[in-house]
């Protein structure tokens, strides 16, 4: 896979993995356009374990194992989507950026994200995860948690 950039990359944040998973989501069929816009245009998806970690348990609770299962099974027969890991310096960054940032309440998962985006240049995040807003990057379809 091509290395994906800041101008053909989307960071998918565990919301907008249920958002697009989950029918009842109200920004469902906006982030499914979201990603199916960036596909059109030769992007790539770009999420963490992390992310995954949280999507995974977050799909089975609010809509089954057989849901999660099936989640997975998309995902993971995807060629356009790249898996970032934290690995111990990126865990050491986000680390910081989580004691740093005291005047926001970002989850740990969230400062990960935020490294990886940097890292990688990634202006992008499609979430409805308002601390991506917040961290200064732009959010699909909209922030609004």
């Amino acid at each position: 896979m091509a290395q994906p950039t800041g101008e053909t990359a989307l960071f998918v944040d565990t919301a907008g993995w249920m958002a697009m998973a989950d029918a009842a989501d109200p920004k469902h069929a906006t982030s499914r356009r979201e990603r199916d816009a960036c596909l059109r245009r030769g992007g790539f998806l770009v999420s963490t374990d992390y992310v995954v970690d949280e999507t995974l348990t977050l799909i089975r609770a609010r809509l089954g194992l057989r849901a999660a299962a099936e989640w997975w099974a998309q995902i993971d027969a995807s060629s356009r989507l790249r898996w970032e890991w934290i690995d111990p310096l990126r865990a050491e960054k986000a680390r910081r950026w989580f004691f740093e940032w005291n005047d926001q309440d970002f989850s740990f998962t969230d400062c990960t994200s935020f490294v990886v985006m940097k890292e990688l240049c990634i202006r992008r995040a499609l979430t409805t995860d308002r601390h991506f807003s917040q961290a200064g990057f732009e959010t699909l379809p909209g922030s609004d948690r």
